[in-house]
């Protein structure tokens, strides 16, 4: 399973033993005060993610006109007073506007990105000259070429062309372009989500595999918005049968098409490993597939776990149930849906992956495209919550997240 923000290490805290007597000096109130620090850490990590708080706005500028000509350009930028707080927690306060030259040359004849970031500084790694008894928290801003690291809160990135670089704000700001001050990649700090999953299409020999490849997306963004507990991570991802490790680097294989569905050995073993260790394959099929619906069927059997409509399982059965509540299944273009559930296999019948995204001929409601999110949604945490469950039996459970 994916992880876009590591929980805390797992590791015991030591405080100071206070017995009276004790000599308190410089380390020991150190050590003290440490403790305390990285119990407020640990505390934040657990919870929350890091991000903006409020303000750090950041907006293309002149130069400024008291530094030297030779760096009087069009590369500047200023960052607006504000807050942030890093993955363990450390506040990161700017308090007045910071007037920034990006100065990465491009070594190529290609685009590339340039990040801005800041990051908190502890001032007891800092060096100075004289000691005092109040010292302030402080901070720094960098560039880079990579997206943000574990403790660096992104402001705002910038895609460079080679030539002269004259940084602009954006005339669309949900569209920049080149040179443009691109804000839209920052992250607010927030509670942390109970669990992040993992999305990827199956690629096998049949024209209509990849269908619905760019609707998969619009239900993981869905999926924060609607059920904030569960978050997509990452882009949809391309799989193959036989590659058992990409397999395993995610939480729901999605496959669709109208051909039978035919494993080779190496392909059957790799699966049937993966459904074993807790992963849920979703095979999505239109209504009139009916090669690729019984070829599904004939392998939930080889598998010794066959397919049952969900309506004849149990009324409290998690497709059903968790986190919306269905009495019917939707239908999709009029189609009512079908699904059927076993041994880690999710079939429906009726193209459910269809109402998940952009319908170019408007004519999807808007209540008809809430519910399949809903259910795609319910699909989403079941495949989580199964993979959970069968990772917790195992040997090594502390990557995994939830309750």
């Amino acid at each position: 399973m994916s992880q876009l923000f590591p929980a805390p290490p797992i590791r015991p805290f030591e405080r100071l033993q206070a017995a009276d007597g004790l000599l308190i000096n410089a380390e020991r109130w150190r050590r003290a005060h440490e403790y305390h620090r990285l119990r407020q850490g640990m505390h934040y990590q657990a919870l929350n993610q890091p991000g903006i708080v409020c303000g750090l706005g950041v907006q293309a500028i002149p130069a400024p006109s008291e530094v030297k000509a030779e760096y009087r350009d069009g590369r500047w930028v200023r960052i607006q007073p504000g807050i942030a707080i890093d993955l363990v927690g450390n506040p990161i306060v700017v308090p007045q506007p910071i007037d920034f030259r990006v100065a990465v040359e491009l070594a190529d004849n290609e685009p590339a990105m340039v990040y801005l970031v800041v990051k908190y500084v502890d001032p007891d790694d800092l060096r100075r000259e004289e000691r005092r008894d109040i010292v302030q928290e402080t901070f720094r801003v960098d560039e880079k070429s990579s997206p943000p690291e574990e403790l660096e809160v992104e402001v705002c990135r910038v895609l460079l062309q080679p030539g002269t670089v004259q940084l602009e704000n954006p005339r669309e700001v949900f569209f920049p372009g080149y040179s443009n001050v691109d804000l839209r990649f920052r992250l607010q700090a927030q509670p942390r989500p109970q669990a992040l999953i993992s999305m990827a299409v199956v690629n096998h020999p049949d024209p209509d595999g990849t269908r619905h490849f760019f609707n998969l997306p619009h239900l993981l963004r869905a999926t924060g918005a609607l059920y904030p507990a569960l978050q997509g991570v990452g882009e949809v991802g391309q799989v193959s049968f036989d590659e058992a490790e990409g397999l395993e680097a995610h939480d729901l294989l999605y496959l669709t098409g109208r051909q039978p569905l035919v494993l080779n050995s190496r392909e059957f073993e790799a699966l049937k490993g993966y459904l074993d260790r807790g992963g849920v394959l979703m095979v999505d099929a239109p209504a009139d597939a009916a090669p690729l619906v019984e070829s599904v069927l004939a392998l939930a059997q080889q598998l010794e776990t066959p397919l049952e409509y969900l309506e004849r399982l149990r009324r409290d059965h998690p497709l059903r149930t968790h986190p919306f509540l269905f009495s019917a299944l939707p239908a999709i273009n009029q189609q009512p849906l079908r699904l059927l559930t076993g041994g880690g296999i999710v079939l429906t019948i009726g193209e459910l992956a269809a109402a998940w995204g952009i319908d170019d001929n408007f004519a999807l409601s808007r209540l008809a495209i809430r519910t399949a999110h809903e259910l795609g949604i319910n699909i989403l945490a079941y495949a989580w919550r199964r993979r959970q469950l069968f990772a917790l039996q195992g040997k090594d459970t502390a990557w995994m997240g939830g309750t």
